[in-house]
């Protein structure tokens, strides 16, 4: 009589090897990455997330594309475009100023602190100082006349006075739209909340007229005067 062999229910139930659950794990990673690129986030920096997750101690990497500011690369790896200081200070022996980063450099995005860090007391370099003012030329005349005084140039802002000018020239040089990466603006590099505080529309803050801004700076100086300003321009 033959002998019948009985298999233990474990030895029926061959286990599938482990390679079989690597597509799916693949095709999940592929999902996740084509959400995340639907919303803006670069499949280089998700690699660099999932790197970070797997070892903490090693930080992010992001590399600069064109028109970025540490402002808008905040907002995309912290979803908080204030926070642009931890980069700035993450990075601090690659990034002289805040306010100059270039395309292709490669930042380290450390975790988020708890607190973040204030920003430097200056964010670029100093603006070149203005041109010397020229006299203007003196018609010929047979009668004698005073020569014509100089007058102060106040790069296309319309700007008259000497303090007014300086101020111009130390924060932004003459750029009547800069917007640097802290979101000061402007010819006097106002913060929103000073400019609505001095009579600017919100709705024109960023694209201002220069009629405007030199109405929100006279404003200013009729109520706050010069201490909005020398402290930090010397002027």
């Amino acid at each position: 009589m033959a002998a019948a062999v009985c298999l233990a229910p474990q030895a029926q139930a061959d286990p599938a090897p482990d390679h079989a659950a690597q597509p799916a794990a693949a095709t999940q990673t592929a999902t996740i990455a084509d959400t995340l690129s639907q919303r803006g986030i670069s499949a280089e920096l998700f690699a660099a997330v999932r790197q970070t997750n797997a070892n903490p101690s090693r930080p992010a990497r992001y590399t600069v594309r064109s028109g970025d500011s540490l402002s808008a690369i905040a907002g995309k790896v912290y979803h908080k475009q204030n926070a642009w200081t931890v980069l700035y200070w993450a990075n601090r022996g690659t990034i002289h100023w805040a306010n100059m980063i270039s395309e292709g450099q490669v930042l380290k995005v450390p975790a988020l602190p708890a607190k973040i860090p204030a920003a430097p007391s200056q964010l670029g370099p100093a603006p070149a100082p203005a041109p010397a003012p020229a006299a203007a030329p003196v018609a010929a005349s047979t009668s004698t006349s005073a020569p014509a005084r100089a007058t102060v140039s106040g790069s296309y802002s319309g700007a008259s006075g000497s303090y007014q000018a300086c101020v111009i020239a130390r924060e932004s040089g003459g750029n009547s739209q800069v917007m640097n990466s802290s979101g000061h603006y402007g010819l006097y590099q106002f913060s929103s909340s000073t400019w609505a505080a001095y009579g600017g529309s919100s709705s024109d803050f960023g694209h201002a007229s220069v009629a405007e801004q030199n109405r929100v700076f006279n404003n200013a100086m009729a109520q706050g005067g010069q201490s909005n300003w020398s402290p930090y321009d010397g002027c």
